[in-house]
């Protein structure tokens, strides 16, 4: 019997489905003093770890003094000396037996088993060479060829050689449920990518990469005021594709639930932060890992997540077909507090000048920015303060019962119930049933429409962010994080993206207010605020 203890999950998993006879278990999960019992009956151990020695520097020492024979090896492709030389086998034993690994999949793992039984027990099984696998391919699936954007994900080799492809799949199928084509492809790497791989990543028009980050050899050498050029993401930035970053967690789906900050500080480095170094767009947590009755961890999908990750890459992948006079373009102007005067409030920016700006460049570009905007920052300002502005003392009847962009109650209504019932249920105790009272409107409709304070000219919307603080003290309740979004918030976005059928939103001004919603710091579910007003619309 052979104990293999690796912190490589897909290294567990390619183990068991070789069938040889170890015995497996990952370090990170075994506690000091279940290891005697985990070690007892076997006859010698193999260690591959990531991090180094530091890693699980107790849990070494204990197999160290111990009477088998322990292979020491990293979890990376590259052999590390130091921890090789640790080995109390054979530096060529340790070596050969780091290949294996490196190479990875169920056959490797079966012929680790029977090189170490027959080398250093002294068995007659008889053994292969390692087997080189390849560093890159496209997963061979059914496929729904609906005609729609391709959309790329990204994996790595290691899921793909220990069949822990489940997740891909069901990643997979939610872009082609969102009217998207999938192209799932597995790599061992991005920071050594093979030129074919460039070249098929290239067919995508938006890539949805779970890896970790491209840049750099040595990432850990590239910071402020370090080298630029460490941190080179060059091969990846030339596809000129949107690159998005599909979050596969660490922890299982319940650790996610019960996170009010989203994710762990691993999952927080790994999943957002590095990889923005790369320049990816974060969207959400679609993967998590579960303990499976052998004790190993698997992938597995959440399908309402995924279908929002797929949402956010069709719609990526489908902007770069449609020209600059097609698309639709939303700019939203903070207003904090929400009042006439602050309406594209911003430190150092002159927001209403901006934005005529933004719209005369846009225009240049082709862009159908219509004739029904004021060429002039002040003109467009008081244009939207006579649309509603949402300052509800100087709000006039003529002004809400004129604006004519409104979403009918029952259209609202029908969204809200697509909500999760716990955002649902805050919302109505604080703003009562859909569509609530603030800014609607029953002059033209009895059963209610909601007013925007929104201008629209050919295929761009300039709009005031709904407002968030009321009362007395608006500024203090703009910033509780504990205040669900009124109806009238919601309905605003999702008006952006149901009905004026918005391609992006662009936020002028100031800091606005989504971050403020109620809701995970990072890592969002359908039950955090923001999550639910942005739906797909980025």
């Amino acid at each position: 019997m052979i104990l293999l203890l690796s912190t490589s999950d897909t290294d567990l998993l390619s183990a068991r489905a070789s069938g040889a006879g170890f015995r497996l278990a990952n370090p990170a999960r075994v506690a000091l003093d279940d290891l005697p019992a985990l070690v007892d009956g076997t006859d010698l151990v193999v260690v591959r770890l990531l991090g180094g020695r530091r890693a699980w520097e107790e849990g070494l020492d204990a197999l160290l003094a111990g009477p088998r024979p322990v292979v020491v090896l990293s979890g990376e492709q590259a052999p590390d000396a130091e921890l090789m030389e640790l080995s109390t086998v054979p530096a060529g034993v340790a070596a050969e037996a780091h290949a294996y690994l490196a190479h990875g999949g169920p056959g490797n793992l079966g012929e680790l088993f029977r090189f170490l039984s027959d080398t250093v027990l002294l068995t007659g099984h008889g053994f292969g060479p390692p087997a080189a696998t390849p560093t890159w391919g496209v997963l061979e699936r059914d496929a729904d060829d609906n005609g729609g954007p391709l959309v790329g994900v990204l994996y790595y080799r290691a899921h793909h050689l220990a069949g822990n492809t489940a997740f891909v799949e069901a990643l997979c199928r939610a872009i082609e449920a969102k009217g998207g084509r999938a192209l799932p492809v597995f790599c061992a790497s991005l920071r050594t990518a093979d030129a074919g791989l460039l070249e098929t990543l290239g067919r995508a028009d938006a890539l949805v990469v779970t890896v970790l980050a491209a840049g750099g050899t040595k990432p850990a050498f590239a910071g402020a005021g370090g080298d630029d050029e460490a941190w080179d993401v060059g091969a990846l930035a030339d596809l000129d594709v949107p690159i998005l970053q599909g979050l596969c967690l660490t922890s299982e789906r319940s650790a996610w639930e019960r996170n009010d900050d989203g994710l762990s500080p691993l999952d927080t480095a790994t999943q957002v932060a590095v990889p923005e170094f790369d320049g990816r767009l974060i969207t959400v947590p679609f993967s998590f890992k579960q303990i499976d009755e052998d004790g190993l961890s698997v992938y597995v999908a959440d399908e309402e997540r995924a279908l929002r990750v797929a949402g956010i890459a069709v719609r990526h992948g489908a902007l770069r077909h449609v020209a600059p006079g097609e698309r639709r373009v939303a700019l939203m102007l903070s207003a904090y507090p929400t009042k006439h005067a602050r309406i594209g409030n911003a430190v150092g920016l002159d927001t209403p000048a901006s934005v005529v700006k933004l719209l005369a460049e846009m225009r240049g570009r082709g862009y159908d920015i219509g004739d029904e905007l004021p060429a002039e920052g002040d003109a467009l300002m008081h244009a939207l303060i006579a649309a509603g502005g949402q300052d509800a003392e100087w709000l006039t009847e003529e002004q809400l019962t004129g604006n004519p962009v409104r979403i009918p109650a029952a259209r609202y209504r029908a969204w809200y119930a697509t909500l999760p019932q716990d955002l649902r249920e805050g919302i109505e105790r604080h703003w009562g049933p859909p569509p609530g009272e603030l800014f609607v409107d029953d002059s033209r409709d009895p059963d209610g429409e909601i007013v925007l304070a929104a201008l629209r000219s050919g295929n761009v919307v300039v709009m005031v962010q709904p407002p968030r603080g009321f009362g007395e003290n608006p500024v203090a309740i703009y910033h509780d994080p504990d205040l669900p979004p009124s109806h009238h918030y919601l309905a605003a976005y999702r008006w952006l993206e149901d009905a004026f059928g918005a391609h992006a939103v662009v936020h002028v001004g100031k800091h606005g207010n989504l971050e403020w919603l109620p809701g995970k710091a990072a890592g969002m579910s359908a039950s955090c605020g923001p999550d639910a007003a942005l739906g797909t619309c980025r």
